[in-house]
């Protein structure tokens, strides 16, 4: 089926807007979101109903790694080192450690049951080692699971770190394959440090750069922050892959520089990048099932099985009990943290890498790559908070609040503002008053009684309401509003 670029508009639209409306099932059904998206992508593809013809990896990679770049950065701009630095080596032992006891664990075991030489099982082993991000941060908070033991912080740093090293195994391993000058096992342990080395020096440098320039450059529009951030994060990708380096890391660590301090738009930064990144999945994962044809998963569902199977419920324990050898971590959180080794995005897009080599395997890789990504959310990715209850990790509600020391440098302005009497606004909702964009009410004083102001909450006289405002030009409008008039 070809498209024109109006067709590919209406129905890319269209699928989005299905998917999106679909995600309401997750939590009805108790169905991880992306899982949805995946199987509407399937549906619509060309063994699905919609009949699409979508078999460009090229695009689905490219659109992949985008996708991923911009998770990675927002995991780590709503990860504060404070909250990762108890659990840094574990986190560190899990993403270096773990992804290699899994890359030749899962690698050898598919060259024992198949019929792909040892390489080929290293490159596939290497493609399914790291757990996704993706998968990780959208299940977990949408779960709203409140765990023991600093176990989220080390689940979000593992899924956020570890993608470094696999993509780096799943070039190693490529490079052999197609018989790249220089490609051998010796070379393995310089290149790894290169790229390790060079990734989080480059991350280092630009977060700090980012905290720098976000909060001097003074914009004359607050909608340009965002912009001007995309344009670094994608930066620090590009160039530290240009001076072999590794860009997943790079663009996690200056995410988590950034989120770690105070600068200016904060909050609003963090809600774009988490719209921009939900936006994302979507995309990336309807066109991963629209990549895959069914019909090709069928002849691999045994072989995909017994894989998926061996690495959840064999290698995934072995790579983190090796992982954690030397840490105090308690035997049921090391037992949880095996079975969060959600796989998702991660893996299919690098599955589509050897399709772009031309690797002489690629399509069946692809397949059973795909395969063992739905199983493993389908299984593991509803079964999490089942678990959490019955290890008896789950953390009580917190009753403890946090108090808030504004920085120095931010211009606001709190005051008491009283309703005078004969006003217009009497009984009037604060939605048909016209106040300021810049003026928040933050609660209202009647009487004895403090409310929490809504847009249908009404106004009466002597009400007294405290006011965040920007500046002080805004409190005399807010004045002007309430009909209060100002004396010369």
């Amino acid at each position: 089926m070809n498209f024109t670029v109006d067709g590919i508009l209406i129905v890319g639209s269209f699928l989005l807007f299905i998917s999106i409306l679909a995600s309401k099932l997750s939590s009805r059904l108790g169905i991880p979101t992306l899982l949805i998206f995946l199987a509407i992508g399937m549906l619509a593809g060309s063994d699905g109903l919609g009949g699409i013809q979508f078999d460009n990896p090229y695009v689905a990679k490219v659109l992949g790694t985008v996708t991923l770049t911009f998770i990675l950065f927002a995991g780590g701009l709503e990860t504060e080192y404070s909250h990762i630095k108890p659990i840094l080596w574990n986190g560190i032992a899990l993403s270096t450690i773990g992804v290699l006891v899994t890359t030749f664990g899962i690698g050898y075991f598919i060259h024992w049951v198949t019929d792909f030489n040892l390489i080929e099982s290293m490159l596939m082993g290497a493609i399914v080692s790291s757990t996704d991000a993706a998968a990780v941060f959208s299940i977990l908070r949408s779960k709203n699971l409140n765990l023991k033991d600093n176990l989220i912080p080390t689940l979000e740093l593992e899924s956020g770190s570890n993608d470094a090293m696999a993509y780096f195994l799943l070039i190693f391993f490529s490079n052999m394959l197609i018989g790249k000058e220089g490609a051998s096992m010796w070379s393995i342990i310089p290149a790894f440090l290169q790229e390790m080395f060079l990734g989080g020096l480059v991350g280092l440098l630009i977060g700090q750069s980012m905290i720098l320039i976000v909060n001097r450059i003074q914009l004359a529009y607050e909608a340009l922050y965002p912009g001007i951030t995309l344009a670094m994060i994608l930066f620090t990708y590009s160039a530290t892959n240009f001076i072999h380096g590794n860009g997943f890391l790079a663009v996690y660590i200056a995410g988590i520089m950034l989120g770690s301090r105070n600068f200016i738009h904060k909050n609003s930064l963090i809600r774009f990048y988490d719209g921009i990144c939900w936006l994302m999945q979507v995309a990336m994962f309807l066109s991963m099932g629209l990549l895959v044809s069914p019909s090709k998963l069928i002849p691999i569902v045994g072989i995909g099985l017994l894989i998926s199977g061996v690495l959840m419920f064999v290698i995934r324990p072995l790579s983190v009990f090796s992982a954690l050898t030397l840490s105090k971590t308690g035997f049921k959180q090391k037992l949880f943290i095996s079975w969060v080794g959600l796989r998702g995005a991660v893996p299919i897009v690098f599955a589509t890498h050897p399709l772009l080599i031309n690797i002489e395997k690629a399509d069946t890789i692809f397949h059973i790559v795909f395969f063992i990504v739905l199983t493993s959310i389908l299984l593991q990715g509803t079964t999490l908070s089942p678990l959490a209850k019955w290890l008896k990790l789950e953390a009580p509600e917190s009753d403890e609040h946090k108090a808030v020391d504004f920085p120095s440098d931010i211009k606001t302005e709190f005051v008491e503002v009283s309703v005078p009497r004969n006003t217009q606004v009497e009984g009037k909702k604060l939605v048909e008053l016209n106040f300021p964009k810049n003026a928040l009410i933050t609660v209202i004083s009647r009487g004895e009684n403090y409310i929490i102001p809504r847009g249908d909450t009404r106004l009466y006289q002597g009400d007294k309401l405290m006011v965040m405002t920007e500046n002080k030009e805004e409190i005399q409008l807010v004045k002007a509003c309430l009909g209060i008039v100002a004396h010369k």
